[in-house]
């Protein structure tokens, strides 16, 4: 079984980190995503998918 293809986005609670989430796990990645320590969240992937990891820390 071939691996999918891993992806690693910081500041993925803003806007573009967003949308660039949700159009590579829409393509089959895994994304490992990096929201800031002090972050609001301003978007929500509280609901998202097994394939994407999320760890806090300093951005």
């Amino acid at each position: 079984m071939p691996l999918s293809p891993v992806a690693c986005i910081t500041g993925i609670s803003g806007q573009d980190g967003y949308y660039l989430t949700e159009l590579l796990l829409s393509k089959g990645y895994t994304v490992h995503g990096l929201i800031s320590f002090n972050s609001q969240a301003t978007f929500d992937l509280t609901n998202s998918p097994v394939q994407l990891s999320k760890f806090s820390g300093p951005v």
